[in-house]
C-alpha cells in the first residue's frame, strides 16, 4: 500500500487545485490498469494526512473544495505574511466582495438583478470576478433579451475555504438579539 500512498501523495502535491477522490482513482486506475477502490484511496489519504500532522512539517493535507490539497499549517501564517502582502494586489475590493456575496447567496443572477440589489452599476465588479475566475456564466435567462446568468464555481469555494455553499454564513449568524419589550436586561 506504501507505493500507492506515494503516488496519491504526488498527485495531491502536483495538483494546483484540490484533487478529488474520483480524479485520483482515474489516474491510479489508468496507471496500474486495475480498479482501485475509493475506500482504499480515502484510507491512503488518511495515512498521508497523519504523516504530515507531525510538527516537522510546515504543511499538511486539507480537505477543501471537494478534494485534497497541500496547504501551509496555520502556525506558519506569520512567516508567509510577507508573500501574502506582495500578492495583496490580487485581493478583492469591497465592491467585488459585495457583488460576489449577492451572487453566492442568490445565484444564478443576471447583472440587472445584481444591480437592483446593490443599487449601483456592477459591470466592472462582475468583469473582475470573471477574470479572477471566481464567477462563471451559468447560462441565459428566459427574460427579454436573454441576459447572461452568473454563479459561483469551485474556485470560489477554494478561495473562501469552503466545501459547499451550505457552509456560507447565514443571516442568523450575524443577528444580535436586542432588548425586547417586557424583558429585563441583565
Amino acid at each position: 500500500m506504501d507505493f500507492i500512498n506515494n503516488h496519491i501523495e504526488s498527485l495531491i502535491f502536483c495538483s494546483p487545485e484540490p484533487i478529488s477522490t474520483e480524479e485520483i482513482k482515474k489516474c491510479l486506475d489508468e496507471m496500474f490498469e486495475t480498479d482501485i477502490s475509493e475506500e482504499d484511496i480515502v484510507k491512503s489519504v488518511s495515512e498521508i494526512t497523519n504523516k504530515y500532522e507531525n510538527e516537522h512539517f510546515s504543511f499538511s493535507i486539507t480537505s477543501l473544495g471537494g478534494g485534497y490539497q497541500f496547504l501551509t499549517k496555520p502556525s506558519y501564517q506569520a512567516s508567509i505574511s510577507i508573500l501574502l502582502k506582495q500578492k495583496s494586489k490580487k485581493r478583492l475590493s469591497t465592491t467585488a466582495v459585495e457583488t460576489l456575496a449577492i451572487i453566492a447567496y442568490k445565484q444564478p443572477l443576471t447583472k440587472t438583478e445584481i444591480e437592483q440589489i446593490r443599487g449601483v452599476n456592477c459591470d466592472y465588479a462582475v468583469q473582475k470576478l470573471l477574470e479572477k475566475e471566481l464567477l462563471e456564466i451559468k447560462g441565459k435567462s428566459d427574460a427579454i433579451g436573454r441576459p447572461v446568468l452568473y454563479g459561483t464555481n469551485q474556485k470560489f469555494m477554494e478561495y473562501f475555504g469552503i466545501n459547499s455553499l451550505e457552509e456560507l454564513p447565514q443571516i442568523k449568524d450575524f443577528e444580535t438579539k436586542g432588548n425586547e419589550i417586557g424583558e429585563m436586561e441583565e
